[in-house]
């Protein structure tokens, strides 16, 4: 072994390691000294650090080894290296054993061994000697420190930092006297300066483990101020070696003596402290020696935080007092304020300007605590103070010129490199590590309750919202800083720019804005310069363009929450019927206006004017981006001043030549050209800039029904489209203040004509279909080989189910008919393997309608993608309307029979079994949905997942009709005649009444909401019938009822009879027949009727339509879907057509008519041109925009579910609305939905569609957490919902909100905005 050691003796040895080898190896060589070797091992080992002698001892003992054997030990080597290439092989382990043997037998080990037998006897019996002296000191001084200090140390018998002086044999008791005599100031300086040395090498916290440790300490605060600058860096030192290697109970008592050495310091008159008139100047020896102090003190307050909760409260407790007692230290304030001696904060905030060091002590609970405890007991001064130097330079901003504040702020823009700092720089220095201090202070609730304060210079005292507006005017009261000229001088110190600062974080925390922000004060105080400039004055002394950016940002965080949106569109009061002036939301939309048509002369020319506007319409977006606040701002028409700014700057941009990168030789071009080779760059990338930021805004209009209506006015739909998928593209955020991505925004534009055509053109679609095929068929190439995809357990794996989603949301039937409408399947006799799918029609080709081999062929995952297909037209085919147009165009539900056909098995000659698996599972579904008619109790869906047991699927398939009867259901209520009823006798008793005015309109409401509440089986068959016919006759014939003119018809069968009836229009007839005769409403012949009665509405509507001419397919045509209202009510009316016509005739004069029965303004003339011409119908704009507002208000954990999901609650109601319910509500219900909506108006359609999504509300949060909110909205029927459930919840609804919507419903037909 010891040979072993020789080996290496050229490496690096652990000492502690080879002393234990060296003791294994010679254990029987040196029993004379066995016990106390094994006492000094047993020393060594448990000694964390390991002396400096013992290192010293190992170098040497590692020496004599290598002296003494390291050439026989070359020798050996070598001779068994030279055997070993002569064919001999020996492995490691045999060259050391016999190395070793031959080394142990040598006379050179045996001579070795006896003279360090003899060393060995000596420098142990010294060791132990030494040891034992020590062992009795230590616990004498145990004893005694338990004795006097027993609550004075903590043991932290974990730390890493642990004292080793009990074990220690260098550093003793007598050495730190010897170092204390040592430091006296009447020794020679060079015997000082070892001393300090010798202090500074030795282990921290062995020197604070010493009994003269106090004695110690005491001297070193003495010997700060030694007026050598030498001597005080070294203690300094040896302060900041404390600082990083002992443990808080140690380094406590240094930062504690420091911070009181520092107030005794400030106290004493005898210390040359700079005044505010001299300044201080960074070269003076002294100053530099005091910020050094100081410095050191805050480097610790900023780490200690990270640390101080490991140990018991009382040592933070200590720290933080300590400090607050440093900071509140105040001089004599009976001489002028010029000759005012700096106090420690000054020297504080020159140091940590930002307070930082108050930033982490406020961050935790632990600490946060003791800090404010302190601050509001004993402490305050310091916010008063604070408060005061913030007051005293806003006055300061206020009676000084502009140039004069600017010289006294000179270094908030650059931190320039000076050494010197004026009083004003001092002043301007702590205002802005005060203003820093308030801020975070504010954030917490237990700071907010520091305030009101009481200062000397003011009569009253500085409340909360006193010193938010204080801060707000510092932004554009105070000049404005150069620009910085350096790159790497990235912070500003401006102070708008840290009161903005401030007040943007104040804005984050929610509680704290509500409390401090949300009033109306603060709000006046950041539209002050805003309504100045409207009046034509100037905003402030010095307000500039910068000052605007920053106020916007402010407003523009405020605007992006709930109850700073509220208190900026209608006030603190929202009841009170008049405003003194504007609200916030009216005076911003008014300013950004004449921002954006560069109607404000002051800007004019200034670099910074598009930054203004902007910031401004940022501001606006925030606002318009939602319903409530749409409204609010619609009459302002800021789309059409956006759109104009767009268009004016597109132009622009198109004729500055794009700048090209390396284009002219450098050595060719003059500098001249240069500079207009970079003035042209930044001209374009500043307009490509301000482009986007207009497109931008543009584009937050579609995050509501009627702002995409605003939108598509404006012609720019396209391009904002295109803009916002190459946001999606590059994984930019939507907006700043949005809290989720695109799919809301994606869902409001697909719910239109217009907007799908506007997501094909972007690309948007294609890349969309893209992934979804590399996800579904193809995976990532790179990894398929080393990590095959494991095989999917659910229908639609988890790496499909987000394109799945976007698929949904993206294919609503305006969608739909325009992207699929017209066309036929490519079905090519072959598909390439490498052929990607780039539109809808190519997923319905390559994945729904797999009707040949050679497309079966194509797919690496038939079942899983077929699946997928079958799936999305599961829910795609919901909207009946969509059912229609794939059944018409495709015959989707005869291509599932047939393949369910032949997913057959023969089991005799006259009997055939179905093949039970998914995919016949699924088509069994699908065709049982799209074949049924039904609300939630009236027909069975048979369930995708299989059952335990002997029989799995217990459900009959089928692949022809008719559907088995298992699937429909029995508990139909057949209609029954109940006229005979007291209640509803008397609602019809007073249609025979001759005196009807509007008091009998309304007594005939009231009697209906009566029977509704109480017996609402009643208004059902021959009584519903009645009951419709006599109230819209009457209204009718009430000039103040009707809202369209009256048209005259005189067509009769004959005329019509040869018309015809657009495919989709055939189908839906023998759809609603096939519902009628279900709930034996209908007869036979039913069928011929029903077309008629359309054929008449048709030509009816006809006469009312507008020519247009335009590239959408939906406006090319009669109107393009089934009229499910028109079907509603022909069931309603048992079938009878003359009844039915004259009926419609009748109600098409009524407003409810416009939200019923959507073909009624199908391109109707009664509608603006530009509202025509976006293919929106206003159920879309109007009646949705107002289910999303209310929604928000009403049941605003729906609203955020639909908001986290990516859906838009009005694309599931339009579809509701649209085929009036059918399959999501029973017969009954559809029946007082429409009953509802004619008595009571067509306000109640939204009241309805919230009482729906209030009843849906825990499913919709569940459906939420799963993924998949939208599925099941779309596929579900509503389940328990009943009208005349939720009749007192929608009078309390109207009662809040008719006089708006009827307002708005009204105006569809002049709406110009």
């Amino acid at each position: 072994m010891t040979s072993r050691v020789a080996l290496t003796c050229r490496r690096q040895v652990h000492p502690q390691r080879f002393w234990n080898l060296f003791f294994a190896v010679n254990r029987g060589s040196l029993n004379s000294v066995g016990k106390k070797s094994d006492e000094c091992q047993r020393w060594d080992v448990k000694d964390s650090c390991f002396p400096n002698a013992s290192y010293e001892f190992v170098k040497y003992l590692r020496q004599y080894i290598c002296n003494t054997l390291g050439s026989m030990i070359e020798e050996e080597m070598e001779k068994w290296t030279s055997e070993q290439n002569q064919g001999e092989e020996f492995g490691y382990d045999t060259v050391v054993q016999h190395v070793t043997k031959r080394t142990q037998e040598s006379k050179e080990y045996k001579e070795m061994i006896h003279s360090l037998k003899n060393i060995m006897k000596i420098v142990v019996e010294s060791m132990i000697n030494k040891f034992e002296e020590d062992e009795i000191r230590s616990q004498e001084r145990q004893k005694k420190i338990q004795k006097e200090k027993s609550s004075s140390y903590c043991t932290d018998n974990c730390s890493d930092s642990d004292s080793s002086f009990n074990q220690s044999y260098k550093f003793c008791q007598g050495k730190l006297q010897l170092i204390l005599d040592q430091l006296d100031p009447g020794q020679p300086k060079e015997v000082r300066y070892e001393a300090l040395q010798t202090l500074c090498s030795a282990p921290p916290s062995d020197v604070l483990n010493c009994e003269n440790w106090t004695t110690l300490c005491e001297k070193l605060t003495v010997y700060l101020s030694d007026p050598d600058p030498v001597f005080s860096d070294r203690i300094l030192k040896f302060y900041a070696q404390t600082f990083t290697l002992s443990p808080l109970h140690m380094t406590k008592e240094i930062y504690t003596s420091l911070a009181k050495y520092l107030e005794l310091y400030f106290l004493s008159r005898e210390n040359n402290i700079p005044t505010l008139s001299t300044g201080i100047d960074i070269s003076n020896p002294n100053v530099t020696h005091l910020l050094k102090k100081i410095r050191l003190l805050n480097e610790y307050q900023k780490e200690a935080p990270s640390f101080w909760i490991r140990h018991p409260e009382k040592y933070m407790e200590e720290i933080v007092e300590s400090t607050l007692s440093l900071l509140s230290v105040k001089h004599d304030q009976s001489h002028l304020v010029s000759q005012k001696i700096l106090d420690p904060i000054y020297f504080l905030a020159l140091v940590d300007t930002k307070a930082v060091w108050f930033k982490k002590w406020m961050h935790a609970y632990y600490s946060r605590t003791a800090v404010l405890r302190l601050l509001e007991k004993k402490y305050k001064s310091l916010i008063t103070t604070a408060v005061q130097q913030c007051v005293q330079y806003f006055e300061l901003c206020e009676t000084m010129k502009g140039d004069e504040v600017l010289g006294h702020s000179k270094s908030c823009g650059i931190k320039q490199k000076t050494f010197y700092y004026s009083g004003q720089e001092l002043q301007y220095i702590y205002f802005i590590h005060s203003l820093s201090l308030l801020g975070r202070l504010l954030i917490y609730t237990q700071g907010r309750k520091l305030f009101p304060v009481k200062l000397k210079t003011r009569k009253d005292s500085v409340s909360l919202t006193d010193l938010l507006v204080l801060f707000t005017q510092l932004i554009y009261h105070s000049p404005t800083c150069p620009k910085m000229t350096s790159p790497g001088h990235l912070e500003d110190y401006s102070p708008a720019s840290m009161a903005t600062e401030v007040l943007c974080i104040l804005c984050d925390q929610k509680e704290c804005a509500i409390e401090c922000l949300y009033n109306n004060t603060v709000i006046e105080a950041l539209l002050q310069p805003i309504r100045n400039l409207m009046k034509g004055t100037k905003a402030a002394p010095n307000c500039s363009e910068t000052a605007l950016i920053h106020i916007a940002h402010i407003l523009a965080r405020i605007a992006s929450v709930e109850e700073g949106l509220t208190l900026l569109l209608y006030g603190e009061n929202m009841n009170s019927s008049e405003e003194k002036s504007p609200t916030g939301a009216h005076l911003i939309a008014q300013f950004s206006k004449k921002l954006l048509d560069e109607d404000i002369s002051i800007f004019s020319g200034s670099e910074m004017f598009p930054v203004v506007k902007g910031a401004f319409s940022s501001v606006c977006r925030q606002i318009y981006g939602t319903c409530e606040g749409l409204q609010v701002l619609i009459p302002y028409s800021l789309h059409e001043s956006i759109a104009k700014a767009w268009k004016k700057t597109s132009l622009l941009s198109e004729r500055i030549p794009t700048p090209v990168e390396g284009s002219d030789s450098v050595s060719l071009v003059s500098q001249e050209s240069q500079n207009i080779k970079h003035g042209l760059y930044d001209m374009y990338t500043s307009s490509m800039a301000w482009e986007e930021n207009l497109l931008d805004d543009l584009l937050n209009f579609a995050a509501t029904p009627k702002g995409l209506l605003l939108l598509q006015r404006t012609g720019a739909i396209n391009e904002c489209v295109t803009f916002m998928f190459n946001q999606y593209a590059k994984k930019l955020q939507i907006s700043r203040h949005k809290k989720f991505g695109y799919g809301v925004l994606v869902t409001q534009v697909a719910s239109t004509a217009a907007g799908a055509i506007a997501l094909r053109n972007s690309g948007f679609i294609n890349a969309l279909i893209t992934e979804l095929w590399a996800n579904l068929e193809c995976g990532r190439d790179d990894v398929r080989v080393t990590h095959p995809r494991s095989t999917p357990v659910d229908p639609i794996d988890q790496s499909c189910q987000k394109s799945f989603l976007a698929l949904v949301n993206l294919l609503s039937y305006p969608a739909v008919f325009e992207l699929v409408g017209n066309q036929s399947l490519p079905n090519k006799a072959e598909y390439s393997l490498r052929e990607v799918p780039t539109s809808v029609i190519d997923i319905i080709d390559r994945l729904i309608i797999l009707n040949s081999e050679a497309k079966i062929r194509s797919l690496f995952n038939y079942e899983q993608s077929h699946i997928f297909g079958l799936r999305l037209l599961s829910v795609v085919c919901c909207d009946l309307d969509t059912l229609l147009l794939l059944e018409a165009q495709y015959q989707v539900s005869e291509l599932l029979l047939n393949a369910q056909e032949e997913n057959t098995l023969e089991t005799s000659e006259s009997h055939r079994e179905f093949i039970i698996d998914s995919l016949s599972v699924e088509r069994n579904h699908v065709l049982v949905r799209i074949n049924l008619i039904g609300g939630p109790m009236e027909r069975i869906l048979p369930p995708r997942l299989l059952e335990k047991g002997d029989e799995p699927y217990p459900w009959p398939m089928f692949s022809s009709y008719p559907l088995p009867n298992c699937y429909l259901s029995d508990s139909v209520t057949r209609s029954t005649d109940l006229k005979q009823d007291n209640d509803l006798g008397k609602l019809l008793l007073r249609f025979k009444m001759s005196d009807k005015q509007t008091a009998w309109i309304e007594n005939c409401r009231r009697q209906f909401c009566k029977i509704m509440k109480a017996k609402p089986d009643i208004i059902s068959g021959g009584a519903l019938v009645e009951l419709l016919e006599k109230f819209v006759l009457h209204l009718s014939e009430s000039p103040s009822e009707c809202y369209f003119p009256s048209v005259e018809y005189t067509a009769t069968d004959a005329n019509v009879k040869n018309e015809n009836l657009s495919s989709v229009q055939q189908l839906g007839i023998k759809m609603t027949v096939r519902y009628g005769k279900f709930l034996n409403l209908l007869k036979d012949g039913a069928e011929n009727d029903l077309t008629l009665v359309l054929k008449h509405c048709e030509r009816f509507l006809k006469q009312q339509q507008a020519s247009i001419k335009s590239s959408l397919l939906c406006l090319q045509r009669n109107y393009t879907s089934h009229d499910w209202f028109v079907s509603s009510l022909f069931i309603i009316m048992l079938g009878d057509k003359d009844k039915t016509f004259q009926f419609l005739q009748q109600f098409s004069r009524l407003l409810t008519s416009a939200f019923l029965w959507l073909p009624r303004l199908h391109i109707s003339r009664y509608l603006p041109i530009d509202t025509i011409e976006s293919g929106i119908h206003p159920v879309y704009f109007c009646s949705t925009h107002y289910i999303e507002m209310l929604l928000k208000a009403e049941v605003p954990l729906v609203f955020s579910a639909f908001h986290m999901s990516g859906f838009a609650p009005s694309q599931i109601c339009m579809q509701w609305i649209t085929q009036c319910f059918w399959n999501y509500l029973d017969w009954i219900e559809i029946c007082h939905y429409i009953a509802t909506c004619v008595f009571l108006g067509p306000d109640y359609q939204v009241y309805i569609c919230i009482a729906i999504f209030k009843h849906l509300q825990q499913d919709i949060l569940q459906h939420t957490q799963t993924q998949d909110l939208q599925v099941f909205l779309k596929e579900e029927a509503l389940h328990g919902f009943r009208v005349s459930d939720y009749f007192e919840y929608m009078e309390v609804l109207e009662q809040n909100y008719r006089p708006v919507l009827l307002r708005d419903m009204r105006n569809m037909r002049v709406q110009s905005t």
